[in-house]
């Protein structure tokens, strides 16, 4: 069955750090760019940060460039985000994603991203 799993999320203090896993079951996440993208409540979805499938180029939005790492281990089928220096604005549902078929301009087109997973909570609290 192709499907991808996250793990990972919770609820971490201001400043604190913690590492999201997107597992890909059902085929190699090697050959697929991969994202991460986010939900806060009452906003638009949006591109948090992608890496590309040849080179391993990543992206990453301006509001979390600095404190977020994109990252594969192939070993592991698995694409993780390393989150640091959490911020009151980062709480949201995170999700990963695979890019389809479609061409992009940009590396991180979030509708070009059609193969999600079903998406983990990120809580901010002290």
């Amino acid at each position: 069955q192709v499907q991808l799993v996250e793990s990972g999320g919770g609820t971490v203090q201001p400043g604190g750090s913690l590492r999201l896993a997107c597992r890909a079951s059902g085929f190699s996440s090697q050959y697929y760019n991969i994202g991460w993208f986010r939900q806060a409540p009452g906003k638009e979805p949006e591109g948090v940060s992608c890496i590309d499938s040849y080179d391993d180029v990543t992206y990453y939005a301006d509001a979390v460039t600095g404190r977020f790492i994109i990252f594969r281990d192939n070993g592991q089928n698995t694409v993780y985000l390393q989150i640091n220096n959490l911020i009151p604005a980062d709480p949201a549902v995170s999700y990963c994603a695979r890019h389809g078929t479609g061409t992009m301009k940009t590396l991180c087109e979030m509708l070009q991203y059609d193969f999600k997973a079903p998406g983990t909570q990120l809580t901010v609290s002290s």
